[in-house]
């Protein structure tokens, strides 16, 4: 299907303001987009990272199905890769890389034969699990073999295993080179948030655990468990969140990710699954990020997401300067006014490690009165969350009616080069794209390096 050559020809330097005729947010600073996806399609729910040992090299991951593209000149041009796809399933997605410490590329997904009953998912399952490919060159190959860290055969009463997120300990603590990774398990009566982790560089993977204080209900809808997101701070402290309810709960491991810490609830939220004009689905799912920096056990911690406490939906951050005891009330981070009645959804966060700046990207639809047609904002902060500038990543603007646009955008950091990625509606058909988005905040737009 990919051709697998540069794709200098879907390379743009966006062209700021002559897209949209009443612009009131700058252009993002030294933007890039690049088209991924060879071809349209049903391109969506994107993930990104840069490797902390090269940061030249950046991976992009979408769905369906899995797919990588990789840059080895920090997102200027882009390759897609080839052998990622999992080749014994008829699907696999919610994709998400992540590099580790030895400058591995690693791609998580899941792959199943053919979804159960719409938002009933283990109602029916076929199939299924969570696998994952390794790429020892930063993201040009992929290993053949698929990993596996667990796996349903088919059978009546299988649970369906969804939105695994990966990612890995980066620090120097004794815990160092470890991968984890976090999902949601549908049954027939219940939604579970389970973990597991690599202690050997993602060939084999622990025998899950559940790590929630209860279980949710069983339909993908608010009442479940689900939305999980993961960070490692400097001492190898490894921190989860997600969604339970009208609350975010987060847990904490001091020992590798052997065991955690009760569930606890940090903040109260509106319902962060809803329906926005043109899509009967968005959702808000939480993100936590750490500033690596200054402490020894971990500096700031971040939390993101969004819900409609507002009328509109916002995009909301809450801060923690000691170790997710205590959380500030939310800050709205998208920079409009509060009953304009705009939507701001899907959003991602990133903490630049270098430089500790905060980065949120969403779809944003204040410049359409009527509230359909959503461009991408990038959100920074420079002031460890007190304040955000507010960027136009894009200016043409889609309606997504009628398109799957997928749960989540994507977003990773580096000494001021910010990377996002999303889906983009191909014009007015049933296609999707996938783009990549280059920010410099550097000086003369070198990304400070």
């Amino acid at each position: 299907m990919f051709s697998g050559r540069p794709l200098l020809a879907a390379f743009l330097v966006t062209a700021f303001g002559s897209a949209v005729s009443a612009q009131t947010l700058p252009p993002a600073p030294g933007a890039q987009v690049t088209t991924l996806s060879a071809q349209p399609g049903t391109w969506s729910e994107p993930s990104v990272a840069v490797n902390p040992l090269n940061p030249q090299q950046v991976v992009t991951v979408f769905q369906y199905s899995a797919q990588a593209a990789y840059s080895e000149d920090a997102g200027r041009t882009w390759t897609l890769a080839q052998g990622v796809t999992p080749p014994d399933y008829k699907m696999s997605g919610d994709v998400s890389v992540v590099f580790d410490n030895k400058g591995h590329a690693i791609l998580g997904c899941i792959a199943f034969d053919k979804l159960g009953t719409f938002n009933y998912w283990a109602h029916n399952a076929t199939r299924n699990g969570i696998f994952l490919r390794r790429s020892l060159d930063g993201g040009r190959t992929w290993e053949p073999q698929l990993r596996t860290v667990v796996a349903q055969p088919t059978a009546p009463g299988i649970p369906f295993e969804d939105k695994p997120y990966f990612f890995a300990d980066g620090s120097k603590s004794r815990y160092a080179g470890n991968l984890y990774v976090g999902w949601t398990r549908w049954t027939l009566i219940d939604s579970q948030m389970l973990f597991s982790r690599s202690t050997d560089d993602g060939l084999t993977w622990s025998r899950p655990i559940e790590i929630a204080r209860d279980r949710g209900l069983p339909r993908d809808d608010n009442g479940a468990l689900e939305g999980f997101d993961g960070a490692v701070g400097p001492d190898g402290t490894v921190y989860g969140v997600w969604a339970e309810r009208n609350r975010i709960e987060l847990v904490e491991s001091h020992n590798g990710g052997r065991t955690f810490s009760r569930a606890r609830d940090i903040l109260t939220t509106a319902p962060i699954m809803f329906a926005i004009d043109g899509m009967d689905r968005a959702n808000g799912f939480p993100q936590i990020a750490i500033d690596p920096r200054r402490s020894p056990k971990g500096g700031t911690m971040y939390v993101t997401w969004s819900d409609f406490r507002n009328g509109e939906v916002d995009i909301f951050l809450s801060v923690s300067r000691d170790r997710g005891k205590n959380w500030s009330a939310p800050i709205k981070v998208n920079n409009d006014p509060v009953h304009d009645g705009a939507d701001h959804f899907f959003e991602w966060l990133a903490v630049d490690p270098v430089t500790g700046a905060v980065n949120v990207v969403f779809y944003d639809r204040r410049e359409d009165p009527k509230n359909k047609q959503q461009i991408v904002v990038l959100a920074r902060s420079a002031d460890a969350g007190k304040t955000f500038a507010n960027y136009a990543w894009t200016t043409t603007p889609f309606d997504p009616e009628g398109v799957f646009v997928g749960d989540y955008l994507g977003l990773a950091a580096w000494n001021n080069r910010v990377y996002g990625a999303w889906a983009f509606r191909n014009g007015k058909d049933d296609k999707t794209t996938v783009q990549a988005g280059v920010a410099d905040f550097g000086p003369g737009g070198t990304g400070g390096r």
